[in-house]
């Protein structure tokens, strides 16, 4: 194992060329009390807090997020239009609507709705019926558009979450992680702009009956725009939140709170650190070299690396020497090596949290050593190599 400081750190990061994972010790910067919690920078989904973020939990009415993820989908592929109508059953009224005591829009029974007010009373009054006439509409039941959300959940990458309902309703096998569901509300934000605005509106009249949006943290004026908030028996009060401030976005998912009042609060108070505690910072130009790795049986004993554009990094305001970042690669890396070869990465940690991971690829071609080089190489192997 082998550590140097880089000139353009010096006295802030140490990079260690590791032959192998090894995260270093460090304590959390912030704490909360949410038993599970995830946030990231929107714009370059670099992870500021994480706490069991992929400890799996019930959804509760965060799966509304991905029932409208499949809405949104289906309308930007041109399949639906905010102007189609749905009708609602008795099984969508019953379930999701007045009788059952639920979150709910009030859709009356045997009614045709519009597309767009079924979508505002999901993203505002995280109305259960209007998700159950949407999963009928689009899917015939709503079991075929369960099945649906989990197969878009995999196509934008979560591994884990899986749906039974349209609705986050309590159901065997129905399952998320505060990351996926942090991942997914920056998808959310990223790839639907101008529908992510529905949950924004702070309040939605429909049929005569106005309600206010159940996320608490639009009435604080903090700059918050989402997302959604659920709640379940087996896993306490959870929030998916976003903010924005002086340009800056973050996204947090939190679960695992008490009660309404401390999952607004702890909400508030980890968003707003968020914004208030990082400061972007760019530690390599592009085609700037990063580092170096060992190479084996080469003409040259190690390769410089480089990203393929800058490198930017969120530092701590405060509590900088919590950060740690180092090069990560299977090694050493044997020769020929060709210039944009992928070659490692460079693993930013803060605290204890992995926060970044920047692909790094060989700057430089370096053939095949001569024989006595091979030979000198091979023997250093057979002495450290036992060591990784």
């Amino acid at each position: 194992m082998q550590f140097r400081l880089l000139p353009p750190l010096a006295g802030l990061l140490v990079f260690g060329l590791l032959l192998f994972f090894q995260a270093p010790a460090g304590a959390q910067l912030f704490e909360t009390k949410a038993a599970q919690a995830f946030m990231i920078d929107a714009e370059t989904g670099t992870v500021l807090f994480s706490k069991e973020a992929d400890k799996r939990i019930p959804p509760a009415s965060m799966a509304k997020l991905m029932t409208m993820e499949v809405v949104f989908n289906a309308i930007k592929s041109g399949r639906l239009k905010l102007d189609d109508t749905f009708v609602v059953s008795e099984n969508a009224w019953r379930k999701g609507g007045a009788p059952s005591g639920t979150s709910t829009m009030f859709a009356k029974l045997k009614s045709s709705i519009r597309l767009e007010d079924l979508i505002q009373g999901v993203t505002v009054q995280a109305a259960n019926d209007g998700c159950i006439v949407i999963a009928e509409g689009m899917s015939g039941s709503e079991d075929n558009f369960a099945a649906q959300m989990t197969e878009r959940a995999r196509q934008i990458g979560l591994k884990t979450s899986t749906f039974v309902n349209s609705t986050g309703l309590p159901a065997d096998g129905q399952q998320t992680t505060v990351r996926e569901l942090a991942q997914l509300a920056l998808h959310l934000w990223r790839d639907y702009p101008d529908f992510y605005r529905y949950y924004a509106q702070k309040d939605f009249t429909w049929n005569k009956i106005s309600q206010r949006n159940r996320n608490p943290l639009l009435a604080m004026d903090i700059g918050a725009d989402g997302l959604a908030v659920g709640a379940s028996e087996a896993a306490g009060f959870g929030i998916v939140g976003s903010l924005s401030h002086n340009g800056t976005r973050v996204i947090a998912a939190m679960s695992g709170l008490a009660s309404d009042k401390e999952r607004a609060e702890e909400a508030r108070k980890l968003l707003d650190w968020g914004v208030r505690s990082f400061e972007k910072t760019e530690i390599f130009a592009r085609d700037e070299v990063v580092g170096e790795a060992q190479v084996f049986g080469g003409a040259k004993s190690g390769v410089t690396l480089k990203a393929k554009g800058p490198i930017d990094i969120f530092l701590p305001i405060t509590n900088r020497d919590k950060l740690t970042a180092r090069i990560v690669y299977d090694g050493p890396v044997a020769a020929p090596v060709e210039e944009g070869q992928p070659v490692g990465a460079l693993r930013v940690w803060i605290g204890d949290t992995l926060s970044q991971e920047t692909p790094l690829f060989a700057a430089e071609s370096i053939g095949v050593g001569t024989l006595p080089q091979r030979a000198l190489d091979a023997v250093k192997e057979l002495a450290v190599g036992w060591l990784r």
